[in-house]
């Protein structure tokens, strides 16, 4: 068969089809019966072999069979607008060779093909800009390390103390932060924040140019794009993070505030030596608050945001002249961006030079027991979780009284020194735990160890010797608050500092009944220090001149049970307390140097008992967490505590006469709760030498045992450790951390 082409075409384009073997097809229309019904037998057998064999249609031609009956209207109504653009399209559709055109240009596109190019990549572009922007979102979670801050503890006068945590963060909200420090800022690092989209093309450019070929990576971010990258992402410098930190940049800046980003961006950023936000860098530079800087302490603050490990000064000599020239630069730009007045920034001639070290960071010896203490107590107080605690951002100031402190520590590290050199091996074992406490419940000061680093538990807040004849004030104070009973169904009979009790050396204690008798089966009796007698000696000669025996007595006569409840309303945990036995006022119990102090500033306030705290305020980034401070609470009458406190005296002054404040001696006033009283206190067994004495309404109560934590957790004798009675150890560091007296 042959078909040819219209006459335009030329003789050699004529084209021949020749179609071969094509089977016959049977004549149906004038066959007989048979043979249609054997053709379409033959067909449908044919039909259902092929079906089976058949393969499954594509996804794509299943799609299409879908979407075009509902694609069908809309394409008859574009149908129109692409009759219009279809000739012009046709002109770009690129012919190859081109004709007409000799050499490389027959190759060569047309300036309509690329425009048409030009414009169909920025239509692809702009679409995929458009569908990635829609399907950024901005992440739920936010870098832990982003949100994470420092807990700082400070002393009573306000300074700081230490701090905790892994991260050096406290966020600030704006209002806080001054306009120059944040001006300074915006003018080093983005001068348009106010007014950028949160992206700088430009700036993206640059930054992918230089990922890609490998240079220099700094730069082209506005301040919106590394929050994003403080906060959501990471520091990676590759193409992929930079393109998501840009899309989530664009949706930030729609959903939140130019202020909420800047407040965010100057609590996340790095400043070195350890620190993130600018609160903390102004504390670690300066020594002081954000709110104290001006502009030019600001202007050198901005420069480490370029690198702090490039612009320290007190790193290298070459540090600190890229820094002077950064500081320099950013108050001039202040000034060209109109926010530093030209005659303020005339002033600015020094540069501000930060403090060599951050007064931050202090850990080791005696701090870290203040801040253990304070910690337990705040979380506790301020019902903080231990998870909410970590994440930091706390602000602790603490009771804690710095020259107190230096005080304790010093006259404690002097004794254990001395110690050491006399006698080595028995020095070794030695502990030594003090505290001074106010008569308000203020903890002013702790010894807890020689270095919470090699020793971790706090010897001031252990409980581990006996209180020995320390103990015995209290013992005073429950008979005279209660009376006492001498028979068992009897009338209460009043104490005074004039009733008599035998002050003899093994008296045996008795009952309404008889004698003691103790597990042993042997009669219980009080033993006095170098076993001395007194015979009949009142009470309060008793106290001063710290005989046992008649408050051993006293105690049963008064009942343990109020002899232990008084000991706990004046500060006493009852943990302390063993067996409810005679032993019980002679001290059995074992209070901590830190309830001791508490113990004896109930007598110095007149009675009434404060729970010792370590923590005045907390404040989380700025805000006032609600404490639940204590109270004071009445422990026995102040007529009680103004006995007890007068026979302290009493044993103060005849224990160091040559100690007594010379106002003290000459005193005739009757009151005696403004006068230095104190206490020595020895064990059974020569285990433990306390001394608790107050002055100027502070207790300080100081121990001395030996342990020897390889072996075992069991007191030693002290063998000469504590010194003795005209040179005592406790007593020593108690004058030492309370002078002066008067």
């Amino acid at each position: 068969m042959q078909f040819k082409v219209p006459a335009a075409f030329r003789a050699d384009e004529t084209m021949q089809l020749r179609v071969s073997d094509i089977p016959a097809v049977p004549d149906i229309s004038s066959g007989s019966e048979e043979a249609v019904n054997e053709t379409a037998g033959k067909k449908k057998a044919r039909s259902s072999k092929n079906r089976r064999k058949a393969p499954r249609p594509s996804v794509f031609a299943r799609v299409s069979g879908v979407l075009r009956p509902r694609l069908a209207p809309l394409a008859g109504a574009l149908a129109p607008y692409v009759a219009r653009v279809t000739p012009y399209a046709r002109k770009l559709r690129p012919q190859y060779p081109r004709p007409g055109r000799q050499g490389w240009r027959r190759w060569a596109p047309s300036w309509r093909q690329w425009l048409g190019g030009a414009l169909a990549a920025m239509g692809l572009s702009s679409l995929l800009l458009v569908v990635a922007y829609a399907a950024t979102d901005i992440p739920d979670n936010i870098n832990s390390y982003a949100t994470q801050q420092d807990n700082v503890y400070f002393w009573a006068d306000g300074t700081p103390m230490a701090r905790t945590g892994w991260v050096q963060r406290q966020a600030m909200p704006l209002k806080d932060i001054p306009e120059d420090v944040r001006w300074a800022v915006l003018a080093a690092e983005n001068a348009s924040f106010y007014s950028d989209p949160g992206i700088s093309v430009k700036g993206i450019s640059r930054a992918l140019f230089r990922t890609i070929g490998q240079g220099d990576t700094q730069g082209g971010s506005t301040i919106t794009q590394q929050y994003v990258k403080n906060v959501y992402l990471n520091q990676n410098q590759t193409v992929s993070r930079k393109f998501t930190e840009a899309m989530i940049s664009l949706k930030l800046d729609n959903q939140m505030s130019k202020d909420e980003i800047l407040e965010g961006y100057l609590n996340t950023s790095w400043f070195g030596r350890g620190t993130y936000g600018i609160q903390r860098a102004a504390q670690a530079y300066y020594g002081k608050d954000v709110g104290d800087l001006n502009a030019s302490e600001a202007a050198f603050l901005a420069s480490l945001l370029k690198g702090a490990g490039l612009y320290d000064p007190t790193l290298n000599s070459a540090n600190r002249a890229r820094a002077v020239e950064r500081w320099s630069w950013t108050l001039d730009r202040m000034v060209d961006i109109g926010k530093l007045s030209k005659a303020e920034r005339a002033t600015y001639k020094t540069f501000p030079e930060p403090l060599k070290s951050n007064p931050l960071y202090d850990t080791g010896e005696q701090s870290d027991y203040l801040v253990e203490l304070a910690s337990q107590y705040a979380k506790k107080a301020g019902g903080i979780s231990d998870k909410d605690f970590d994440l930091g951002g706390y602000q602790i100031y603490t009771t804690f009284d710095k020259k107190r402190e230096k005080q304790l520590t010093d006259a404690v590290t002097k004794a254990r020194k001395k110690a050491l050199e006399d006698d080595p091996k028995k020095a070794a074992a030695a502990h030594y735990g003090a505290s001074s406490v106010a008569a308000d419940g203020r903890i002013l000061a702790v010894y807890g160890g020689p270095d919470h680093r090699t020793q971790g538990y706090n010897e001031s807040n252990s409980t581990t010797v006996p209180a020995g004849s320390a103990f015995l004030p209290f013992v005073y104070a429950a008979g005279l608050e209660h009376g006492i009973h001498k028979t068992r169904d009897g009338a209460t009979e009043p104490v005074t500092g004039q009733t008599l009790y035998d002050g003899d050396d093994k008296v045996p204690v008795t009952t309404p009944e008889g004698p003691y008798w103790n597990r042993s089966g042997k009669k219980e009796a009080a033993k006095n220090d170098g076993g001395r007698s007194y015979g009949q000696i009142s009470l309060h000669r008793a106290l001063a001149l710290s005989v046992n025996t008649p408050f051993m007595q006293l105690g049963m006569d008064t009942g343990l049970d109020m002899v232990r409840s008084t000991a706990e309303k004046s500060g006493l945990l009852p943990s302390s307390f063993g067996a409810q036995v005679p032993a019980l006022s002679t001290g059995s119990s074992t209070p901590s140097a830190i309830r001791m102090a508490s113990g004896y500033s109930t007598f110095a306030a007149g009675g009434k008992h404060t729970e010792p705290y370590s923590v005045r305020l907390i404040t989380r980034n700025g805000t006032k967490v609600e404490l639940d401070t204590p109270e004071a609470e009445r422990a026995f009458g102040a007529d009680v505590a103004e006995e007890v406190n007068s026979a302290l005296a009493d044993s103060f002054s005849t224990a160091h006469p040559g100690d007594v404040p010379a106002s003290q001696r000459e005193s005739t006033r009757t009151g005696s709760l403004g006068l230095v009283a104190g206490k020595k206190g020895t064990t059974e067994g020569d285990t433990a030498a306390w001394y608790v004495g107050t002055a100027k309404a502070v207790s300080t109560a100081v121990v001395v045992y030996r342990i020897d934590l390889t072996k075992s957790l069991e007191p030693l004798p002290l063998e000469g450790i504590a010194g003795t009675s005209d040179d005592s150890v406790p007593y020593g560091i108690w004058s030492g951390a309370m002078s002066p007296l008067g």
